[in-house]
């Protein structure tokens, strides 16, 4: 039997079925991006900032967080895929999704969907002191952002980009409120524009992917108003961005940074040579921003996550940046 892809499937799937179907609606592989929830206190905690919390308290108040923010992301994808169920049903990936292919029933996916935005809420409240209340607003700013997005903002060229890379940022903001500590603006900066590169890197390979303007622009509207070259140009832009940011934030820790080899005054600072470690971590940074270009370039992805996730290069270079950070930062804290 076929099924036509402008009406509601109307299969039958078993309780097992549905169970999987809702598991894969809350996309838990799009966690990772509560990875920038850690960035703020990882930081802090490498710079000393956070050196009398005990670090049980410390861990629970980024945990609570980090699930704020992931539980809030699963109820809007779900709430999103709602909205989206017919332009999905046109995409030769996304119509597998289970409200597209019809494996979640809408009625369980709306229930399913509340449960997951209670369950952020329910996070944010168990979190000590008056971090709960900024907590609770920047979980509230980025649920807010996400809806206005789905509800019309992702129709808008460009503000379509910046909606989502705000919600990257309201992470880090959340993960810094969270252990009332103040995000370095050079962050803030580079999470910025590396969300942004990431978007307009998706919206690159969806039009590679689809083939022509028209299927492009069938599965998103906003593809009306970007072309193959524009998308090209804001990749290469924002990527050169957030490369110059992060090198600009690796400046900025040069005082707490720098190891000093030599202690003969032989420098203008009389402490001889030395260099500061974190630039090391520009490197592999260095390595996966550009491989990511080229392979959205050559249309092998559609979606940079995806490829962050699959490309052995990609995995090695992001794995060494963080080994590199994290050993740098723990050296820095300790002389």
């Amino acid at each position: 039997m076929t099924s036509d892809p402008h009406h509601p499937v109307s299969h039958t799937h078993p309780a097992g079925s549905v169970f999987r179907g809702l598991i894969r609606l809350a996309r838990l592989k799009q966690w990772t991006k509560g990875i920038f929830v850690l960035i703020g206190p990882i930081f802090a905690v490498a710079s000393g900032k956070l050196g009398d919390v005990p670090r049980t308290e410390l861990g629970l108040e980024v945990a609570l967080a980090f699930f704020a923010f992931c539980l809030a992301a699963s109820g809007c994808y779900v709430f999103n895929d709602l909205a989206d169920i017919e332009r999905d049903r046109m995409h030769p990936r996304k119509k597998n999704r289970p409200l597209a292919s019809g494996q979640v029933p809408v009625g369980a996916a709306k229930v399913f969907g509340v449960c997951l935005l209670i369950g952020s809420l329910l996070c944010t409240l168990a979190l000590p002191g008056a971090a709960k209340w900024w907590v609770i607003g920047l979980v509230g700013a980025y649920i807010t952002n996400v809806m206005a997005y789905s509800g019309g903002l992702k129709h808008i060229v460009i503000v379509d980009v910046l909606s989502l890379s705000t919600g990257f940022v309201l992470r880090v903001l959340g993960g810094c409120a969270a252990v009332d500590v103040a995000p370095s603006t050079w962050l803030l900066n580079a999470t910025l524009f590396l969300s942004m590169f990431l978007a307009f890197g998706k919206r690159l390979g969806e039009r590679r992917l689809m083939g022509s303007d028209e299927s492009a622009i069938a599965a998103r509207d906003v593809q009306i108003s970007y072309t193959d070259q524009l998308l090209r140009m804001m990749v290469v832009v924002t990527g050169v961005a957030t490369l110059l940011t992060y090198t600009g934030y690796v400046q900025s820790r040069e005082e707490d940074l720098t190891m000093y080899f030599t202690h003969r005054p032989i420098g203008l600072d009389g402490h001889g040579f030395g260099f500061n470690l974190l630039w090391v971590s520009v490197l592999p940074a260095t390595l996966a921003l550009l491989r990511t270009i080229t392979l959205l370039m050559r249309g092998t992805y559609d979606d940079p996550t995806e490829l962050a996730l699959r490309d052995q290069m990609v995995r090695v270079s992001g794995l060494l940046f963080v080994l590199v950070t994290g050993i740098v930062l723990w050296i820095g804290g300790n002389f």
